[in-house]
């Protein structure tokens, strides 16, 4: 101990050790020393020798601190220092005071040379990644410093050590779930070297779900107001990203595009932006960037694009880029983002073109920005990302091309001139005095034709009045008389500039459409001036211009219909061959792909410059001049003969392709037909299948109303045998069916004899009557008979005597007949006596009983006729549509069989097409072989074939996506 403090700061009798004296001697302490305090101490003592003394410590020390980090785990105080002075080893992170002693070259390959030496060892590294597993932050913190340093000074050797480690880069990623900032924070810085350039790490530490992780963070850190944290984060997200299409889509799939939305969310009031919210959103727009960029495979941007908008991410970037009081740069870069959100994405162009600038009244926003563009105030990188943006704008987009076109067409200007149009401002600054406007103006006029020969032949009508008391002249003649005058024009700026643009514009124009040709072919000056351009011998700025010359009046011939006599493609040929030579006007030609700044144009879409002197070329033309600088070549060079044969080979290419896409319309035509007659079969199948599954529930529920009919007549038959079992019930109580039926007989035989009795009792009536009606007529004659003779006397005596003996039979009669009626009268209470003792008490309680089982099954068997009568009218309704269903399956059958019979006459058809199609390719082929044989380049069908299927493939898969 005595010694340490010695040589911390101790005086000591003699003279003062050297430092590397100190070194070694702390050195030996360490490996010699049996005691854990004393190699402590010893360590301490190295670390803070090792800023100083980084040499000598790095070369004396490092293997015993290596083997204090492998043999003292346990103490974690000595494990903090050790890995401290390795980081102070290995660090290029000097001290101001260092660096005036050091230079920074000679510490980075000093720290360089360490790491080697502690990477040698793989298991260093291995041992170190057990460390970062230590929750204790003496051990923790120094450990992530110490291979952050270790992956800045050897990245690739370090990123693979760690991949091949078991589980190495997880136990990383749990840094970011660390709640000490500090930890957190650096274990991001970590991550950051650990990810770059290794797409392997990139797509681990993504599925681990770092995306999340990074996205909470950047959100509890306040979004755009937040740190460096924030800024450390959004580099992290920008390694695991760029140029990784797995780990983009993972991130669009896992929907963390619809979290970066609040990161763009801008107040009305937008002064006094912190230098860290500018470069975090800075950052922001650049992440989003990496999702649209134009090198990412289109399937994958176009996807990126389509969810940016349905999660209202390019609503957020539009509001941004009218907003007021926006820094100019965040303004630039938010131009930028937006112009690869909506590049190439139908969608997002169209949304574009709706938004409108918060102005009164409102424009537009295409309007405002190209204001911007040819405003030469503005400064340039801004003018360059407004016309990078309206290039992405009209990029594959035929309708945005047609409403720019449309707004310099004579029908459609606004003849009040309230409003100022895209078109009027790319004319005005098309001819500016200033260079940066008319090249601007030019290109973004050229886009506005890119790839549509409609619209190259509509901007021919196009009329310019160039001043007052002078007839309007085209803009095609307009391009060209300045032009010609380009010297004498004073601009600011480079004068080659405003050529460039003006040649660019025209080869665009005039490329693919023979009518503008024809049209630039009759101004008798424009011949004249390229081939004097063409001819003389300029200087190094100049041959640019020679360049695109040469390269118009190629496109001029190769686009030639020779409807102008005196500018026919040999016409145009012999005058090159006399005034400039075919080998001097090919060598001019290729000026134009040998200069830098095409090289530089050609890598990217996005218009670069780093200041307005290279502003020369654009990404399109370049790609327009790769295409026909060969084809030129060989048109100069092919004589009126082969040009004949071509044409002729060409026309009858053009009939055979026309033949050929007339069969192709026709195949598909019928496919078509094919197609919805097959979905016809298909919907009669279904309502067939409908109509029979109808039939089977209609049998179901007249089999379950026949059922219940029979469970009816079943309960019927029940109710019958309940009531026989009355009499079973009478018999029950002593009284035997017999004597019920000789009671009733005897009854009836009374009856009778009383009818027979009541006869005999008329019949004497009747004789009475007759009596009485005798003894009123004799007395009558007694009184007549006094009067006569004596003689009627004794015939008198002898009727009242017969009269008495009437009487007294009467008398007899009535006694027999009160004896008759009282006899009845007693067998009448003999039989109701009898009928009483028979059936008792109980008789009326059966009767009533009989009499409400009566009324009941009567009024069952009531509804039960109805309801079957019910049931029959509804089977015959059910048999009628029955009928119904059967025929119309019979008409669909018939319809079946004659779909059936068209489509194998279709097969037929198309068989046969197939047969005149493959003498058609036969023929064809044929011709290309002939043409290939007279040296000219046929594009293989195939080939354009699988171009155009790709780019239906890729529009479908952007499809999917919304």
């Amino acid at each position: 101990m005595n010694f340490l403090r010695g040589v911390m700061g101790g005086q000591s009798a003699g003279a003062q050790p050297s430092g590397t004296e100190t070194i070694q001697k702390l050195c030996d302490r360490v490996a010699s020393s049996t005691l854990l305090d004393d190699r402590r101490d010893a360590v301490r003592a190295l670390k803070s020798l090792s800023k100083k003394y980084r040499l000598e410590v790095g070369f004396q020390a490092m293997e015993h601190l290596i083997n204090v980090l492998q043999t003292d785990r346990s103490d974690s105080e000595i494990i903090g220092y050790a890995l401290d002075t390795l980081y102070n080893i290995v660090s290029n992170d000097l001290e101001e005071e260092e660096q005036e002693e050091n230079s920074q070259k000679q510490a980075d390959d000093l720290g360089r040379q360490f790491t080697e030496i502690f990477i040698k060892q793989q298991e260093n590294i291995t041992l170190l990644l057990t460390f970062l597993e230590e929750f204790d932050f003496q051990v923790r913190w120094p450990g992530v410093k110490l291979l952050t340093s270790l992956l800045k000074q050897q990245g690739p050797q370090v990123q693979q050590i760690i991949l091949v480690s078991p589980m190495g880069v997880s136990r990383l990623m749990d840094l970011l779930a660390d709640s000490r900032e500090v930890i957190r924070n650096d274990g991001v810085l970590l991550l950051q070297q650990l990810t770059k350039s290794n797409a392997a790490i990139q797509k681990i530490v993504a599925f681990e779900n770092a995306f999340e992780r990074l996205l909470d963070i950047v959100t509890d850190e306040g979004n755009s107001d937040g740190g460096i944290v924030v800024e450390d984060c959004l580099l992290l997200l920008q390694n695991l990203l760029k140029n990784n299409n797995s780990n983009q889509n993972f991130f669009k799939e896992g929907s963390y595009i619809q979290r970066m939305k609040p990161w763009f969310e801008v107040g009305d009031d937008n002064s006094g932006w912190s230098a860290q919210k500018v470069t975090n959103l800075h950052l922001m727009l650049q992440l989003v960037r990496v999702l649209v960029s134009p090198t990412n495979p289109p399937g994958a941007t176009s996807s990126c694009q389509k969810t940016m908008f349905h999660c209202g991410l390019l609503h957020q970037l539009c509001t941004i880029l009218m907003a007021t009081g926006v820094p100019a740069d965040i303004l630039t870069e938010t131009i930028n983002t937006v112009s690869e959100v909506i590049r190439g994405c139908q969608i997002n162009q169209d949304y574009f073109a709706s938004v409108n600038a918060p102005s009164n009244p409102p424009r537009p926003a295409i309007v405002v920005l190209l204001m911007s563009m040819v405003n030469e105030r503005q400064p340039f990188v801004l003018r360059c990302a407004v016309l990078y943006c309206f290039q992405c704008y009209l990029y594959k987009n035929q309708k945005g091309q047609g409403e720019i076109v449309s707004t310099l067409l004579p029908s459609t200007i606004d003849a009040t001139g309230n409003s100022v149009s895209a078109g009027q401002l790319l004319c005005g600054g098309l001819f500016s005095t200033d260079s940066v406007s008319n090249w601007c103006a030019a290109v973004a006029l050229a886009h506005a034709l890119q790839e549509n020969a409609t619209l190259k032949e509509q901007l021919l009508r196009v009329q310019l009045a160039t001043s007052i008391g002078n007839p309007p002249v085209s803009l095609l003649q307009q391009c060209t008389n300045i032009l010609s005058q380009g010297d004498k024009i004073d601009r600011r700026g480079s004068k080659v500039q405003t050529r460039v643009g003006l040649l660019m514009l025209l080869c665009t124009w005039l490329s693919d459409c023979p009518i503008a040709v024809t049209h630039f072919l009759h101004n008798s000056a424009n011949i004249p001036f390229l081939t004097g351009q063409i001819a003389e011998n300029l200087g190094e700025e100049e041959q640019l211009v020679q360049g695109l010359c040469a390269l118009l009046l190629g496109i001029c011939i190769y686009y030639n219909d020779n409807s102008l006599e005196n500018y026919k493609k040999e016409k145009l040929k012999q005058l090159i061959e006399k005034r400039i030579g075919k080998e001097n006007f090919i060598e001019k030609l290729g000026f134009i792909s040998k200069h830098e700044l095409y090289s530089r144009a050609a890598q990217k879409p996005q218009p670069s410059f780093s200041s307005p002197d290279h502003m020369m070329f654009d990404h399109e033309f370049t790609k327009l001049v790769k295409e026909l600088e060969g084809i030129i070549t060989k048109a100069i060079y092919k004589s009126s003969e082969e040009d004949k044969q071509e044409e002729e080979v060409k026309k009858s290419l053009e009939q055979h392709d026309n033949i050929v896409t007339h069969y192709k319309k026709v195949i598909r035509e019928q496919d078509q037909q094919l197609e919805e007659l097959k979905q016809k079969v298909n919907t009669l199948k279904s309502q067939n299948e409908q109509l029979q599954t109808a039939v089977t529930q209609q049998i179901s529920q007249i089999q379950q109303h026949k059922d219940q009919y029979n469970l009816l007549k079943v309960q019927l038959g029940k109710d019958n045998q309940h009531h026989s079992s009355h009499s079973d019930m009478l018999q029950m109580n002593g009284i035997q069916p017999e004597e019920i039926s000789k009671l009733r007989q005897e009854i009836e035989e009374l009856k009778n004899k009383h009818e027979v009795l009541q006869g005999q009792l008329r019949e004497k009536d009747s004789v009475i009557e007759n009596l009485k009606s005798l003894q009123s007529v004799t007395g009558i004659t007694e009184q007549s008979s006094q009067i006569a003779a004596s003689s009627g006397l004794e015939h008198a005596n002898e009727l009242h005597r017969e009269l008495e003996a009437l009487r007294i039979q009467i008398q007899s009669q009535s006694s027999d007949i009160s004896k008759l009626q009282s006899e009845k009268q007693e067998l009448l209470q003999q039989m109701n006596t009898a009928s009483v003792a028979a059936l008792g008490h109980s008789s009326a309680v059966v009767a009533a009983k009989n009499n409400e089982l009566e009324g009941r099954l009567l009024q069952e068997i009531k509804e039960l006729k109805n309801e079957v009568k019910a049931l029959s009218e509804e089977k015959a309704l059910l048999k009628q549509h029955l009928d119904s269903i059967n025929s119309t399956v019979a008409v669909l059958q018939d319809e079946k069989s004659k779909l059936h019979q068209e489509v194998a006459e279709s097969k037929k058809e198309q068989d046969d097409l197939l047969v005149l199609l493959a003498d058609q390719d036969q023929k064809i082929l044929a011709l290309k072989d002939k043409l290939k044989e007279l040296g000219e380049p046929v594009e293989d069908e195939d080939d354009i074939e699988s171009g155009d299927q790709g780019d239906e493939d890729e529009e479908e898969d952007g499809e999917e996506e919304d």
